[in-house]
C-alpha cells in the first residue's frame, strides 16, 4: 500500500511542480505511462487493504499487483540512467527486489 500511496504523490509532485516537460513533448506517450503507473499504484493499495482486511480474492490479487510493480520498475528507471541520476535506478532495482519478496511470502500462504 505504502509504495502504490508513495507513486501517486510522487506523480502528483512532479505534474503540480511542472517536473513532466513530456507532457509537452511526448503527450501520448507519457500519458500511456501515467495510466500504467496509475494501474499499478491503485492495484497496490487496493490488494494491500484486501490483505489486511483478509479478504479471499487478497492472496491471488497479491500476486498480480507486484507483477504490475516489476513491470513498471523495470520500465521506468531508464529515463533516471540516461540523466545520471542512479540513485532513483538504484530505488527501482529494491522495488523489483521487494516485490519479488512479497510474492514469495504469498506464494507460501495457502489459499
Amino acid at each position: 500500500m505504502l509504495v502504490g500511496l508513495l507513486m501517486v504523490a510522487q506523480w502528483v509532485f512532479f505534474l503540480v511542480t511542472g517536473q513532466v516537460p513530456e507532457l509537452h513533448t511526448e503527450p501520448i506517450r507519457i500519458t500511456f505511462h501515467l495510466v500504467a503507473e496509475s494501474v499499478t499504484a491503485v492495484s497496490l493499495m487496493i490488494v494491500g487493504m484486501g490483505l489486511l482486511r483478509k479478504k479471499s480474492w487478497g492472496r491471488s490479487a497479491g500476486l498480480f499487483a507486484p507483477g504490475l510493480l516489476v513491470y513498471t520498475a523495470i520500465a521506468s528507471p531508464g529515463y533516471f540512467a540516461q540523466t545520471d541520476e542512479w540513485p532513483m535506478v538504484a530505488m527501482f532495482g529494491v522495488l523489483v527486489g521487494l516485490a519479488a519478496a512479497s510474492v514469495a511470502v504469498l506464494a507460501r500462504l495457502e489459499p
